[in-house]
């Protein structure tokens, strides 16, 4: 009987501490609750674009019975896609370029890709005035959906596609001091006008390729192209006597039991640090290679963007690279020319560039200038903005000498005595288990002295950049600054 009281006694007792321990608990979830509403709310007006593009969002399509998708025009107000009325009454997304914009527009059906889906916000929501709207509920029309101005020069983009021609590969053009996109060519191609119709193709071929955005999302071993990178790390940890660097080239370079040659067994003799990136020398690069610190290595290859996402609106691949101090010789030599396990996009390699002519600085890179109403009235504009340095302006200046002496004697010598000035760097990847396949890169800026465009080109399979990406390279710098016309 006494332990029944007692224990009536401690449950008395326990309650008003079990009240407060549940008004606490309450609070607290109530406040949890609170702030995941904050941050939910918050992420859906700042990600408004990123989650119209959803492929999972549902709204859109309620969107798209309500408005007329906008049109997309290029950078002189070309049109290059735009709704139109079908034969059945019904609204049509037609391409007037067929597959030259491919990659660049993209598409909008099957799910979107390219501009199509970067922009998808604006494409199906509409700015015009409440005035403007009753008009259209008063006849029943849709609203008109707002317009894309992209920076796309029609110009470029065709010399580019027809340059590249029957090559499969890639072209980017770009602006250095403002990131603005001015030409993305991807081969293979395909007419975006029948996507409907080559989609279960596709799809289920394992060999097609076409809807892949070679300039974003092909990674490809960078070759001698790499030697940017490797030269940057050298000029860092040797910052008062690299350009004293010496080397005398057999044609090939051995540590151990692991060798490397240059390409196609070319022997350069004696070299310095200029002539041995001009002549893009594998065996001196080994060597200097060999000699770098590889943890300060991996900083810089970090800070060039390898790894990372890259600063454009579009979804990419991340380039790789992987250096470690377990790396075999063997391993490490191939890295610091461009081969072995890493792989880089033609995006990134353009950006880097940009970086190099551009003092260091890195500019997010875009593929819009503005939106506009169906009225013209800008809704939003889309300005130049940093990303940040990629490396300091000395750093930036040292390199850019090494890219003009690339041009003015050595493997990029067909872009020298022009009436415009260049600077670049080629590369001859190899890839495969076959000896001597290789893709063609090249990638550079003009004028040499004060850079305007950057250019980046791979040509898949083809052999040597210098005589195949180089003279493609040319074509749209001689369009960019009136040569001639090219057209094919």
């Amino acid at each position: 009987m006494d332990r029944r009281r007692d224990r009536r006694k401690i449950d008395y007792f326990r309650l008003p501490s079990m009240r407060v321990s549940a008004i606490v608990i309450c609070v607290m979830f109530g406040a949890v609750f609170f702030a995941m509403c904050v941050y939910f709310a918050h992420y859906a007006l700042t990600n408004q674009r990123k989650l119209m593009s959803n492929s999972y969002n549902t709204h859109t399509a309620v969107l798209s019975k309500q408005h007329t998708r906008g049109t997309i025009y290029a950078a002189d107000h070309t049109v290059l896609a735009e709704t139109v009325t079908g034969e059945d009454g019904k609204d049509v997304r037609s391409y007037p370029f067929g597959s030259l914009y491919a990659h660049a527009v993209g598409y909008a059906a099957k799910g979107k890709s390219g501009i199509e889906s970067v922009y998808n916000f604006y494409l199906v929501n509409s700015s015009i005035s409440l005035n403007d709207k009753v008009k259209y509920d008063t006849t029943g029309d849709k609203y008109p959906g707002d317009d894309v101005n992209t920076t796309l020069n029609p110009a470029l983009q065709s010399v580019a596609s027809s340059t590249l021609g029957v090559y499969d590969g890639a072209i980017l053009v770009t602006e250095v001091k403002t990131g603005r996109i001015l030409a993305m060519v991807s081969k293979p191609d395909f007419d975006p006008n029948q996507i409907e119709e080559i989609w279960e193709k596709v799809q289920y071929d394992a060999s097609s390729s076409v809807l892949l955005n070679r300039v974003k999302d092909g990674l490809y071993p960078p070759g001698s192209t790499f030697k940017i990178f490797t030269s940057l790390e050298y000029i860092r940890e040797n910052p008062d006597t690299y350009s004293n660097y010496k080397y005398n080239c057999t044609g090939k370079y051995t540590s151990g039991q692991d060798s490397i040659s240059c390409y196609h067994g070319s022997v350069h003799g004696n070299v310095n640090f200029k002539s041995s990136f001009a002549k893009s020398c594998n065996s001196s690069y080994a060597n200097i290679g060999m000699g770098l610190d590889r943890d300060s290595l991996n900083r810089t290859l970090s800070q060039c963007l390898f790894g990372s996402e890259l600063p454009i609106d579009l979804p990419t691949s991340k380039s790789s690279v992987a250096v470690s101090n377990e790396l075999s010789d063997g391993d490490m030599m191939e890295i610091c020319i461009g081969q072995g396990m890493t792989t880089i996009t033609p995006l990134h390699l353009n950006m880097m560039t940009c970086a190099v002519a551009n003092n260091g600085v890195l500019m997010k890179m875009r593929l819009a200038d503005s939106i506009t109403d169906a009225n013209g009235k800008v809704v939003q504009e889309f300005k130049s903005e940093r990303y940040g340095s990629l490396m300091t302006e000395t750093e930036s200046q040292a390199i850019r000498t090494l890219m003009e002496a690339v041009v003015d004697g050595g493997t990029g010598k067909k872009l020298n005595g022009l009436s415009y000035t260049a600077a670049g760097k080629t590369g001859s990847a190899e890839y495969g288990t076959v000896k001597g396949q290789s893709h063609a890169w090249f990638t550079g800026y003009a004028p040499a002295e004060e850079p305007e465009i950057a250019v980046t080109v791979i040509i898949e399979g083809a052999g040597s950049g210098g005589d195949y990406a180089v003279p493609l390279a040319k074509r749209v710098f001689d369009q960019y600054f009136g040569v001639y016309d090219y057209n094919g």
